[in-house]
């Protein structure tokens, strides 16, 4: 097989034999010729792949067989679901716990001072060293340390009086 053409020759007069075998792995006539279809344009595509006096029929039937497996092992992870009936049932844990939190730790860091919200930030969010973030900051080591120190105390009162503000709406609310 020198030409393209002689290769594409070679490979449609396997078709019947690849739609037998697709048909004996899926036993459905439309996946079989979906299988045939889907190994035709792998080949095509990947021809330069295929080394000259190899077995081409073999190649074709490996191309095939794990084009086969792939879509098995993805099937098997996916939910016949034409219905919706099992989506319906699915459900989704609330998570405006998890907004709410969030919101109030930017409200907080918002009330830091910019130098200390920088310090805090570097060392505690982006996972900086300390000598890292004095250098971005461009104060000393010590400075920086106390920057974070005051920063982290601050932001727990902030938090605090947050969470203390909250509890007492909460019970105002119940009891009226």
């Amino acid at each position: 097989m020198t030409t393209d053409l002689d290769w594409r020759d070679s490979v449609v007069g396997m078709i019947p034999a690849l739609r037998a075998f697709a048909w004996s792995l899926s036993h459905n006539g439309s996946d079989a010729d979906d299988l045939v279809q889907e190994t035709l344009i792998k080949a095509w595509s990947h021809r330069d792949r295929y080394q000259p006096g190899s077995n081409l029929r073999a190649w074709m039937f490996t191309i095939l067989r794990n084009t086969y497996y792939t879509q098995l092992t993805r099937r098997r992870r996916e939910v016949r679901d034409e219905t919706g009936a099992y989506a319906s049932t699915l459900r989704s844990p609330a998570t405006q716990d998890w907004t709410v939190t969030v919101r109030s730790l930017q409200l907080a860091l918002a009330q830091l001072p910019p130098e200390h919200r920088e310090a805090l930030v570097l060392v505690g969010a982006a996972g900086l060293s300390y000598e890292e973030a004095a250098e971005i900051c461009g104060c000393a080591l010590g400075t920086l340390k106390s920057r974070v120190n005051r920063a982290r105390a601050r932001l727990l009162k902030i938090m605090e009086a947050a969470d203390a503000d909250e509890l007492m709406d909460f019970e105002a609310t119940r009891s009226a």
